[in-house]
This record gives structure tokens, sequence and C-alpha cells, in this order.
């Protein structure tokens, strides 16, 4: 009985320190005003139907992606063949579904990638300020430089066309984003009274930034993921269709735009499949960081 009692007020003391149930109450009155907003609850309704499309890829292709049937070449599309076929004779529904598991795993590793290296560095740029910050900044800045996707086309060229190496080349593009998005939150917590209490308590510098400032700077991270892994599907399917992305006969949406060049008056649907999952795909993912922006912001929060 006593370690219950222990335990409850070990419980109301965290709540009281954390304040959860405003904190909750408040995240309620953000999700309502998400699920008003009409395009938001449009975007989070798009995502989910593409990672269940992905998921359940195996399942529901009725057709091998890399099966050829050359008697088949384009084929209009029918009950066997949902969206026809390509000129190969491969089925276009089979190579879309997995299409989009080869996009959604490139958008998340490449930015999960972008944000294990570029939130630590953000963070100690931000936080130590000065020439360490200088210093960084540059480097980041000289990376900013370079368009994105010639970025990652240099890094492709250099490491080599397959999928492993897209992942790690636009992984590479948004290291420095995230950690300008890293610093400038950082630069605003480090003013704050609970960091001046730490400090004055002796709490070491590393343990101020890693775990009481970043858990506070997640917000602006969490919405700036949601968009990067649009841009990240976006240029996943540009080095595909330039040829240095996902390596041929692979399903990938950017591939298939460009192996349906040379059919274009022909049968314009072996482009215009392709070009729409990328487009709703991206609007989708951006749709959705907008409500989560709406949600999480914490100038909104305040209000």
């Amino acid at each position: 009985m006593r370690v219950l009692n222990n335990v409850s007020n070990t419980l109301a003391g965290l709540s009281l320190r954390f304040n959860w149930g405003k904190r909750v109450a408040r995240f309620q009155d953000r999700f309502r005003d998400f699920r008003k907003s009409r395009l938001a609850f449009l975007g989070i309704l798009i995502v989910i139907v593409v990672f269940a499309i992905a998921l359940l890829a195996p399942l529901i292709q009725i057709h091998d992606p890399l099966q050829q049937n050359i008697s088949n070449r384009l084929q209009k599309p029918d009950l066997e063949h949902l969206l026809g076929t390509d000129h190969f004779g491969r089925d276009v529904w089979a190579r879309i579904v997995n299409g989009a598991r080869v996009a959604l795993l490139v958008g998340i590793i490449a930015v999960g990638i972008g944000i294990f290296f570029g939130m630590p560095i953000g963070a100690v740029a931000g936080y130590y300020r000065g020439r360490v910050d200088e210093v960084i900044m540059r480097v980041m800045d000289a990376f900013l430089a370079f368009p994105p996707i010639l970025l990652a086309l240099v890094v492709v060229a250099i490491l080599g066309s397959s999928l492993f190496n897209t992942m790690i080349a636009i992984g590479i593009v948004y290291i420095p984003r995230f950690a300008r998005v890293t610093r400038g939150s950082v630069l605003a917590e480090r003013e704050k009274e609970y960091v001046e209490a730490a400090k004055m308590i002796g709490e070491w510098n590393l343990s101020i930034l890693f775990r009481q400032i970043l858990p506070n700077t997640l917000s602006p991270l969490i919405v700036q993921a949601t968009v990067f892994i649009a841009y990240a599907i976006l240029t996943e399917a540009a080095l595909s269709f330039l040829g240095l992305g996902i390596a041929p006969p692979n399903p990938s949406w950017g591939s298939m735009l460009n192996e349906a060049r040379l059919f274009m008056e022909s049968d314009p649907l072996m482009a215009i499949i392709p070009g729409l999952s990328i487009s709703i795909t991206v609007l989708g993912f951006n749709l959705f960081g907008d409500g989560l922006r709406d949600i999480l912001d914490p100038r909104l929060a305040e209000k």
C-alpha cells in the first residue's frame, strides 16, 4: 500500500511539474482545429491511403511487377491488368504499388538521416554559439549553396545508383536544413528561465541541451520532417527519371515516367498514372504538414 501511495505521489508530482493536463487539453483543442480543416484532413487521408497501399502491396498486386510479357505490351486497362501494361508487358498497377513502397522508404529513411545528423549539429551550434556556431553553420551554408537536386546528383554519381545510395544522397541534402531548423529553435530555448535554473544547480551543458532543450524543439522538427518527406519523394523521382536513382527494372515512379516518354502519343496513360501518384502523394504530405503545424506550432499554442 505504501508503494502504491509513493507511485501515486510521484505521478502527481510529475503531472504538476510538466502540467500534463493543460498540455493534453491544448492538444485536444488543436486536434479539433485539425479535424475542422478540410485540407489538412484530406492530407492525412491521402497519407494513410498511400501507406496502406505500400504496406499491403504484396497482397493487392495481381502480377509480379518485374514479370515481362511482350505479347501483352501496352495493353489497355481491364480486369486482369487494372491499369494496363507497359512497353515490356509488365503490370502497371503492380509497379505503381511497389513504387509507393520505394517512395515512402526513401522519403522516411532520407529524412531520418537528415534528422539524425542535422539535429545534434544544429543543437550544438545554437547552444554554444560563438566560434563553434560560426564554423558549423558556415559548413552547413556551403552545402546549402548547392541546389538540392544538384547535390544529390553529385553524391549519387560518386556512390553509384542504387536504392541505398539514393537514400544516403537525399539524406545528406537534408542534414544542413534540419541543422538550421534545430539551431533556430535552440537559440530561442536557451534564453528561457528553465535553462538558467539548470545552470545554477550545476547541471552539465550537454545534459541541459539534450535532456531539456531538445525535447522542446521537436515540434518544428516534426512539421519540417513531414514536408521534407514530400520533397525527398520528389527528389527520388527526379533522380530515377534521370537514370541515377533506383536501378531498373525495379519499380520507381520516376523511372516509370522516364520509360513513358517514348509512348506519350500512343499510350499517355503510362505517364499520367505515375505522374498523378507523385503529385497526389506530395500534396498529401504537404497538407498533412500544414495541419501538424497548426497543432504543434508553439506560437499558436500560446494563444
